[in-house]
């Protein structure tokens, strides 16, 4: 009835979900931001064009997220569990360290059946707004910033301009990702930020007609 095709159509429902992805996490004075694209893919297909991949895992903690949408969900979800009991315990706010720590053990321990990448981001008591990666293997690694996806569009825009002082962080990562989310095919939809500070977070989402647009050029000319 239909003309023969080589793309098997019925290979689409037996493909993961994936989560792409362009993330960023940024240290300022006084707290961190997280950005993240919103496309999720199964194979060539885009099953979800604004997906939010900043994951909160306590009050001031949240999370970005990578590779399996399953996997890093079913991660999201055990961390959460266990950093709110231990914040009961110790009748107190968790430590991002914690966070970062029970992400590390979880990747770690189940690195052969996992595919999920983390970036941890927050604020806390003890040491401020902190930045903590995890990526495949169950490795934690701090930064005062930490990206993944088009690697060399998010180093112009990130690092070049990267000020431990700058109070607008914010802007500066978002152009930094709309250039990186240009040149990835991976990447699209809205873009979805988290400021989180002592007073709490603050989120929001920068939808077609409000994202800069940018060349690689502009972003290495943005002062």
């Amino acid at each position: 009835m239909f003309p023969n095709s080589e793309y098997n159509w019925n290979d689409l429902g037996h493909q993961e979900v994936s989560t792409g992805t362009t993330i960023v996490a940024i240290q300022f004075e006084g707290g961190v931001v997280l950005e993240a694209d919103s496309r999720t893919t199964t194979g060539s297909y885009i099953a979800n064009r604004v997906t939010d991949k900043l994951t909160p895992i306590h009050d001031r903690i949240f999370c970005c997220h990578s590779c399996s949408a399953a996997d890093t969900q079913a991660v999201d979800d055990a961390v959460t569990y266990q950093l709110g009991f231990h914040s009961i315990e110790l009748n107190e706010p968790p430590l991002l360290y914690t966070a970062a720590s029970l992400f590390k053990e979880m990747c770690y321990l189940y690195q052969e059946e996992l595919m999920a990448g983390i970036i941890t981001a927050g604020w806390d008591p003890q040491e401020g707004g902190q930045v903590y990666s995890v990526p495949l293997g169950g490795y934690d690694g701090k930064a005062v910033l930490c990206h993944w996806g088009l690697w060399e569009l998010l180093y112009l825009g990130l690092c070049r301009h990267y000020l431990p002082g700058r109070h607008d962080q914010g802007r500066v990562s978002a152009n930094a990702l709309t250039s990186a989310m240009e040149q990835d095919g991976s990447s699209r939809g809205v873009i979805r930020l988290a400021a989180i500070q002592e007073l709490g977070v603050e989120r929001q989402v920068l939808l077609g007609d409000q994202i800069p647009k940018f060349t690689i050029d502009t972003v290495r000319d943005t002062p």
